[in-house]
């Protein structure tokens, strides 16, 4: 009887090692296999080459803002900045040389609660200016990039800089910076639309008008060396350039991003912002210059109507879609929160996307003043020949996605049953365009069908994304 305890015994006290080796054995595989896999992931978080932990997304609140403007303009222009300016999520100054007179801000009508704040620029007398026909005023200007980095603000990852009449997509900024390390020197931004402007100022310079970001590390850098590097540069035309000049002294190239807008043309932008390239608008610049977006409106007026899409779906502004009506064999560009076009024929993809020519050079008088950096398309000179355009009239979000209805623009055009003229109203249903990193560097642009309609007079689209095979044209 002890002899078979003494046997139970040990097989007890057996199993119950064994138990506490296997226990172990699957920790230390559990380990190991974690920390392989940790070695070997790609996480989606962002990381900074200056850090070795992680690093919470890109925010508003990572971003100073350099606005440069003048004791004269800002009065009046202040209600383009009131457009984007958040003041609870945005920290930055408008720089003036002086303060505007008592009588200039008793014919403003802003709240200055609701604008960045206004900073005095430095004295720049000291500083040599030889452009002849030129503004001295450039070198305060270009001086804006250093005064704003010596406001010392805490936790900044972008510097980002543009002129009073700068209209910026703060959402859409954000998402673009998004897609760079700021640790790194990064000098981002665009150039003109004017071969012409690009060949005399530089290529490789980002035209200040359009907004540009210089990264945290550099602008720190940039600020401690620029009054030395600009004293070299007196004979330059802009603030741009001598900002180009430092940074390219600097070693520091342009990386350029294609939804910073200069917009160095006049009159009507219809066919620029019809053509947007499949990457989100981040600003728009030179709106003294050009007529209100929508018609019937004033500019400020018109810019709010397309906040309002903004609000709604910031990313899918103005991202064109392309889709075909195969019964009456119409070809429907969508520019998402803006205009519709509808031809009453069959067009080709690669026909629709040049941009159509419904602005005025910015320069009279020399050939290559019209010469553009992207292709472009000459419109109709009749009216009637040319597609139907329906304008955004009202946006709307709810549980099956976002609606936007488009009102026709009226032309005293005669039309026919097969005609697009005899449409009234365009809804499009679309679902929020929310690209991560990696579908903001590889876009695509989207797909739209048409849907059948109960009534005559309106066009019902839907907005998808594209199949993966999926070549958009018209089927037969």
């Amino acid at each position: 009887m002890k002899l078979l305890q003494s046997m139970y015994k040990t097989q007890s006290v057996s199993r119950f090692i064994n138990l506490i080796l296997i226990s172990s054995s699957v920790c230390i595989i559990y380990l190991l296999v974690s920390v392989f896999l940790l070695g070997t992931s790609n996480p989606t978080h962002v990381f900074s080459s200056q850090h070795d932990g992680y690093i919470p997304p890109t925010t508003l609140e990572h971003i100073v803002f350099g606005i440069a403007s003048n004791k004269n303009s800002w009065p009046k222009r202040k209600d383009y900045v009131k457009l984007w300016w958040k003041p609870q999520q945005m920290r930055g100054c408008v720089f003036l040389e002086s303060l505007p007179t008592a009588d200039a801000e008793a014919n403003s009508n802003n709240s200055s609660s609701s604008l960045p704040p206004v900073c005095i620029s430095e004295d720049t007398s000291r500083f040599r200016y030889t452009y002849r026909g030129g503004l001295r005023s450039a070198i305060r200007v270009a001086r804006v990039v250093l005064e704003t980095v010596a406001l010392n603000h805490s936790d900044v990852r972008w510097y980002v800089f543009g002129d009073d009449d700068t209209v910026f997509f703060p959402e859409n900024l954000v998402k673009t910076l998004s897609k760079y390390d700021h640790g790194l020197w990064y000098y981002i931004g665009s150039n003109s639309e004017i071969f012409e402007q690009n060949r005399y100022f530089s290529f490789g310079m980002a035209f200040g008008g359009a907004g540009f970001a210089i990264s945290s590390p550099l602008a720190k850098v940039l600020a401690k060396v620029f009054d030395s590097c600009i004293e070299r540069y007196p004979h330059l035309y802009g603030s741009d350039s001598r900002v180009y000049s430092c940074l390219a002294e600097l070693g520091v190239g342009l990386t350029r991003e294609p939804g910073f807008h200069q917009y160095d043309v006049r009159g009507n932008v219809f066919g620029l912002l019809t053509s947007h390239p499949t990457t989100p608008l981040v600003s728009i610049h030179h709106l003294d210059h050009m007529d209100p977006i929508f018609p019937n409106m004033t500019t400020i007026k018109a810019l709010e109507r397309l906040f309002e899409a903004a609000k709604i779906d910031t990313g899918r502004l103005l991202q064109q879609t392309v889709c075909y009506d195969r019964w009456f064999s119409w070809t429907i560009s969508v520019s998402w929160g803006y205009a519709v076009q509808v031809y009453g024929k069959h067009m080709h993809l690669p026909d629709i996307l040049p941009v159509q020519e419904t602005f005025k050079q910015w320069k009279k008088g020399k050939v290559l003043a019209a010469a553009y950096n992207f292709n472009t398309r000459v419109i109709h000179p009749d009216p009637c020949q040319r597609p139907t355009i329906f304008y955004l009239d009202s946006a709307s979000s709810g549980r099956d996605g976002i609606r936007t209805h488009y009102k026709k623009l009226y032309q005293n055009c005669t039309n026919n049953m097969g005609s697009p003229r005899k449409l009234e109203e365009i809804r499009v249903l679309s679902q929020k365009l929310d690209l991560n990193i990696k579908q903001l560097m590889a876009p695509r642009r989207h797909c739209c069908d048409v849907l059948p309609s109960s009534a005559g007079q309106v066009m019902e689209i839907a907005i998808r994304e594209c199949k993966d095979e999926e070549l958009i044209h018209m089927h037969p």
